[in-house]
């Protein structure tokens, strides 16, 4: 089991100095441990994660600043900073940044599962359909593209 260690991450660096870029979105890992997962984004106008479900992991989004339209569950709801969005495990999600400014916001994950691995994984790659193959073997499933409309 891994233990949460005291102390601060700093605001725009990740735990341990880590990092990952994953089809040109920055992630920052905030802590890490086997009950949980907390993770910065920086997403740009434009970027996104498509609509896909975590079958064993509820999931958390505290919006830092900007806004995100979601895809929660079906339905287009939007949240902005401060805004916190609560999604239990198995309801499909995506979020888009469709705004003309940065979003920052922070995720976490309860329990970790896989999700530390996956993210390992998924550095530098840049193939959407790579990305989606390996989330599958991480408890991370990617919904049809339709499902993002």
């Amino acid at each position: 089991m891994t233990a949460l260690e005291k102390g601060i991450t700093a605001n725009g660096t990740g735990y341990g100095g880590k990092s990952w870029n994953i089809l040109g979105q920055l992630y920052f890992p905030k802590a890490i441990t086997d009950s949980t997962f907390a993770f910065e984004t920086n997403s740009e106008p434009g970027q996104f994660v498509p609509v896909h479900i975590h079958p064993t992991q509820d999931e958390f989004i505290l919006v830092q600043e900007g806004v995100l339209d979601l895809k929660l569950d079906g339905q287009w709801v939007k949240a902005k900073a401060g805004d916190l969005v609560r999604m239990p495990r198995g309801i499909p999600h995506g979020y888009f940044n469709k705004s003309d400014k940065p979003c920052r916001a922070l995720f976490w994950v309860s329990p970790m599962q896989k999700l530390e691995a996956l993210f390992n994984q998924l550095h530098n790659l840049t193939d959407p359909a790579e990305v989606v193959r390996i989330s599958a073997q991480h408890e991370v499933d990617f919904l049809p593209p339709e499902a993002n409309d």
